[in-house]
């Protein structure tokens, strides 16, 4: 147990930081591709293939490494009273800075993809993204069954999760806008 005050993140936040970074990228490369006239492969062809892709890459990001959260939350202890509840802008504009260059890589990949399969990286990117948009709503849903929130230290061990009460925080269950 650590002593004094430190801060905590919503790991729903964080997952849907992700979700929705990943699907608008994949959805600003995909446009591009619908009008490529001229590929190797094909307008429809890389339509197709990206339908596909988005499918798969969106039951992979909900399927792989999903129940760790039923495990961590399982083992979670009930956070101190001395904690501060990190925002939820601030969680997002923190994993955002800390991520920003992968997330441009994606991009760019997903961009120039578009010459020889059209739209097929930028639907893989959203699909990842709707998958983990799925996963977030898994845990809004967890979250709810356990009537209690989970939280992170952001700069501590990622898997030692901790409790509060449902209305702690600004963010609801799933890591959305509270309703006011």
């Amino acid at each position: 147990m650590v002593r004094g005050a430190y801060t905590l993140a919503r790991v729903a936040v964080t997952v849907r930081a992700a979700a929705s970074w990943l699907w608008w990228l994949g959805v600003v490369a995909a446009v591009p591709g619908t009008a490529v006239t001229f590929s190797p492969m094909g307008r429809r062809i890389g339509v197709m293939a990206g339908a596909a892709l988005f499918l798969v890459a969106a039951v992979a990001a909900f399927a792989i490494r999903g129940g760790r959260y039923e495990v961590r939350a399982r083992a979670a202890s009930r956070a101190a009273k001395s904690v501060y509840l990190q925002d939820r802008r601030v969680t997002v504009r923190t994993w955002l800075r800390r991520r920003r260059w992968w997330l441009a890589l994606a991009f760019v990949l997903a961009l120039a993809s578009n010459a020889g399969l059209p739209c097929a990286g930028g639907m893989l990117l959203g699909g990842i993204g709707a998958g983990l948009w799925a996963r977030s709503l898994r845990l809004g849903g967890m979250e709810r069954a356990k009537d209690a929130l989970l939280w992170v230290r952001p700069d501590g061990d990622p898997a030692a999760y901790q409790l509060t009460g449902i209305a702690a925080g600004d963010a609801a269950p799933g890591g959305g806008r509270r309703r006011r």
